[in-house]
């Protein structure tokens, strides 16, 4: 197998770009006070929240392997659509079956800045509630995708998590937003997944990566604007 097949942008090149457009229009907003001030509310200093967006967009290109769940035929070199996104198969010669992977910017990053939330806001109670409801929500719409893996609604994580996050605690819905967005996600749609991964034909199936890091990373925007 050839090493760098773990290591491919999640979305379809120009989905991708759109991102990163999205990226840019954040870092305006950061210039113009609005986006900093909600990282802030959330518990982030204004000085690193180009490096939190920053390294979590990048992160999307990494895949950490941590285990091999069979060895069956792969799908490689397409794109897959769903619900309107084109995720990216990546192209892999010889591969041994589906590999499972976690990914640095869709499940390491957004985790470390959870915890330091939940730590640090100390939102035990109101966290465990709120990841609950984005778990069950995200795992019943959470679809198995050939060549992909798990996928969800792009939308959805962020909203609901905005949602619960202003019904549980309006004066620290930020950071509650954040956490239940990115934890939910993570959970309901890949792990508690993980059962349903070997038949996918998927190369690399991430926990974080492709179906899931377009939800988290505008979890990490989204939710907080809108709580």
């Amino acid at each position: 197998m050839h090493p760098s097949g773990f290591h491919f942008w999640p979305l379809a090149p120009y989905f991708f770009l759109g991102l990163a457009i999205f990226f840019v229009v954040a870092i305006a907003l950061v210039e113009l006070g609005i986006l900093s001030y909600a990282y802030e509310k959330m518990g982030v200093n204004r000085r690193y929240v180009f490096l939190v967006l920053f390294l979590a967009l990048l992160g999307s290109y990494v895949n950490i392997p941590v285990a091999r769940l069979g060895s069956e035929t792969v799908l490689s070199g397409v794109d897959v659509d769903f619900f309107g996104v084109h995720y990216t198969v990546p192209v892999v010669r010889q591969w041994p079956g589906t590999v499972l992977a976690v990914n640095v910017g869709g499940a390491i990053i957004p985790t470390i800045l959870s915890v330091y939330l939940l730590v640090r806001n100390r939102l035990y109670v109101p966290a465990l509630l709120g990841v609950i409801v984005v778990t069950a929500v995200v795992h019943h719409l959470a679809e198995p995708v050939m060549g992909v893996g798990i996928a969800v609604p792009t939308f959805v994580p962020p909203i609901i998590a905005a949602a619960i996050a202003l019904l549980l605690s309006r004066d620290r819905a930020a950071p509650l937003a954040y956490i239940s967005g990115t934890l939910g996600t993570l959970i309901g749609a890949d792990l508690l997944n993980l059962g349903h991964l070997a038949g996918l034909g998927a190369p690399v199936a991430s926990i974080g990566g492709a179906g899931t890091f377009d939800g988290v990373f505008l979890t990490g925007i989204i939710a907080v604007l809108l709580a």
